[in-house]
């Protein structure tokens, strides 16, 4: 290709392979990645065998997208975030506080990376791969957040965090919410009280 020649247009997806993706995230969260066949979503999405096998080809490569998709969804969730907020702390805080409100709502499941990471026990599984990376990310994300606003540990408490967080997830969908959310909220209290 010359030097000067234009860069083609990324393709858009298809509407089938959308409507797939949509219908799988759905699927995916509120029953499990392995208890939804795939003959369910190929009727919910009004599609044929054979558009989903050109569209995705197995089974592991829609989950593994359907993955990357909410990896996507929180990476741009919290970027906005970051950048709507006056400062790395008030972010750390909006974070705890969507937090809580996501598990408050009726349709919660738990959080889609470890309910996922469950049902794959491979830790090379790509999916678990992907799962990793995610979880990888966030905690740098976190880790930069606290380091600029103070934190003197911002690795461990990142770590911390995260691991906060992931309670929240489990506890506010297996157990009591209420608990789960006030444990949070007093934890994260004292790791942010730890910044200058």
């Amino acid at each position: 290709m010359a030097a000067d020649a234009p860069i083609p247009a990324a393709r858009r997806p298809s509407a089938a392979k959308i409507r797939l993706l949509e219908v799988a995230d759905r699927l995916f969260y509120a029953e499990g990645v392995n208890t939804v066949g795939i003959d369910r979503i190929i009727a919910e999405a009004a599609v044929t065998k054979a558009t989903f096998y050109k569209q995705y080809g197995s089974k592991d490569a829609l989950i593994l997208e359907y993955v990357a998709g909410r990896d996507r969804q929180v990476r741009e969730s919290m970027t906005e975030l970051a950048e709507s907020s006056p400062s790395a702390a008030a972010t750390l805080q909006a974070l705890v506080e969507t937090i809580v409100a996501d598990t408050n709502r009726p349709d919660f499941r738990g959080c889609p990376f470890i309910n996922a990471a469950a049902e794959f026990s491979d830790p090379a599984h790509p999916v678990r791969r992907a799962i990793g990376a995610h979880r990888d990310w966030f905690t740098s994300f976190l880790e930069d957040l606290l380091a600029e606003s103070g934190h003197p540990t911002p690795g461990a408490a990142a770590d911390e965090l995260y691991l906060l967080r992931d309670g929240a997830m489990a506890g506010g969908y297996a157990g009591d919410t209420v608990a789960a959310n006030s444990a949070l909220l007093r934890a994260a209290r004292r790791i942010f009280a730890e910044a200058r």
